[in-house]
């Protein structure tokens, strides 16, 4: 840790810009990208960027399409949605939802157990 602050620093509590980004999209109508928003833990909504291509692809998979954007082009891109938030290289994601399984009644009202 630097004991002198240079004028140059930001404050700890202000974020450095994150450069240049890479953002999941998903296919809109026709030709065009629409941007993917996510939540956060709590429950906010959040654009996300990724650093680096390899980040994107451990977190969200090889099939996540994605474009690269600016820091301030994915915020401009997010504000007119009511996003004001930026998460980048996000790491943890739950798996995807699986599709509940029907349970299958017996005459009785208890499901069956498998054998």
């Amino acid at each position: 840790m630097c004991l002198f602050r240079h004028p140059e620093d930001p404050e700890p509590d202000e974020p450095a810009p994150a450069g240049c980004l890479c953002v999941p999209v998903r296919p809109g109508g026709g030709a065009e990208t629409v941007l993917r928003l996510f939540r956060t833990p709590l429950g906010a909504r959040t654009a996300v960027g990724f650093s680096a291509p390899d980040r994107l692809v451990a977190t969200l998979g090889a099939g996540q399409p994605w474009i690269r954007l600016s820091e301030s082009a994915l915020r401009a891109a997010a504000a007119p949605l009511g996003v004001d938030l930026l998460t980048v290289d996000p790491t943890l994601s739950a798996p995807p939802v699986a599709p509940a399984r029907a349970k299958t009644p017996t005459a009785a009202g208890v499901p069956a157990r498998a054998a």
